[in-house]
């Protein structure tokens, strides 16, 4: 059942189940708008996904259980709960129809669940995006990132244009990608739960992927209940978001956004959280796009610790407990 309004946090939201931070007590950490280096060969093993060092804080300060740290041969302390993360190049699917996407596994403490992350406009490969990824299976997850764009992302050095921008969103025909999307859903339901590996998949969205999320979770309930794949979702910021498939989503859901964001309607989560039956809504109070994964500054930086938390919290409750 869905909190009340006064649930609902204008800034760091103390209902929302939030485990404790490796890393609390030490500072967070920022990233830019890089974009990492080109992904290894198809189906090359990879330890630790290259990310350019340096390249990994607008605020110059020392990324704490990211893929820069462990890359430059640095030790992790126990204490920071980071475990050691492989990656793997996939090709999910054949011919015209095949998806790549980045496969993060947690080597130590692997709790066998796997985790759908849908990008931002940016893509599979940004350095934001797989370092986040990488976080998320420094926690024991299995990470599958997909390439929702097919080699064709938005440019993060581009400068925007709002038409240029529209010709390149309406190339990612929505059926194309909602078909890679529940290709990767069933490639993670083999490897995973089928496989009597895991009994629940989650899955985790970002802007573009944050609406595509919505639309991925309104499927899978359809499909019934022994068919549903995933247990459950976390949505930052989805740009977009159609609030009618409210009703239709039963996998509970966090809806993580800030009230300055003109892509992610504080109204739409207010709905989406009102209608959608186990969701909850945590808004940060003057936040706008992109805070949680792409902070740009120390008071963003906080903030994204604390949705990572909460994000964290409650993946643990719906999937592990």
């Amino acid at each position: 059942m869905a909190p009340a309004p006064a649930a609902v946090a204008a800034a760091r939201p103390l209902s929302l189940p939030c485990a404790s931070s490796p890393r609390q007590g030490r500072q967070g950490r920022a990233c830019s708008f890089h974009r990492a280096a080109p992904s290894a060969p198809r189906h090359t093993r990879v330890l630790f996904p290259v990310q350019e060092p340096g390249r990994c804080s607008r605020l110059r300060r020392r990324p704490l259980c990211s893929q820069a740290e462990v890359a430059a041969g640095a030790t992790v302390d126990d204490d920071e709960a980071c475990e050691l993360v492989s990656g793997s190049d996939l090709v999910i699917g054949e011919g015209d129809d095949s998806v790549r996407a980045h496969l993060f596994r947690a080597v130590k403490n692997n709790n066998g669940t796997g985790i759908l992350l849908l990008s931002d406009v940016f893509g599979f490969e940004d350095s934001a995006t797989r370092d986040f990824a990488y976080r998320v299976a420094c926690n024991g997850y299995n990470v599958l990132v997909p390439d929702l764009f097919r080699g064709d992302p938005w440019k993060p050095s581009a400068p925007f244009d709002e038409g240029g921008f529209a010709r390149w969103l309406a190339g990612q025909a929505p059926a194309r990608v909602s078909g890679d999307i529940d290709a990767c859903t069933r490639w993670l339901v083999d490897e995973f739960k089928a496989a009597g590996v895991s009994r629940r998949l989650g899955v985790v969205g970002f802007c573009y992927g944050g609406a595509r999320l919505v639309e991925a979770l309104a499927r899978d309930a359809d499909a019934g209940e022994g068919g549903r794949c995933f247990s459950a979702g976390v949505c930052f910021y989805g740009s977009r978001m159609d609030a009618s498939l409210s009703a239709r989503l039963a996998a509970p859901v966090l809806f993580v956004c800030g009230d300055g964001d003109p892509l992610c309607p504080v109204e739409t989560v207010r709905e989406l959280e009102r209608r959608a039956g186990g969701a909850m809504a945590a808004v940060y109070a003057g936040r706008g796009h992109g805070f949680a994964h792409r902070p740009q500054s120390v008071e963003e930086d906080a903030d994204a610790e604390d949705a990572f938390n909460a994000m964290r919290g409650w993946l643990h409750d719906h999937l592990l407990a």
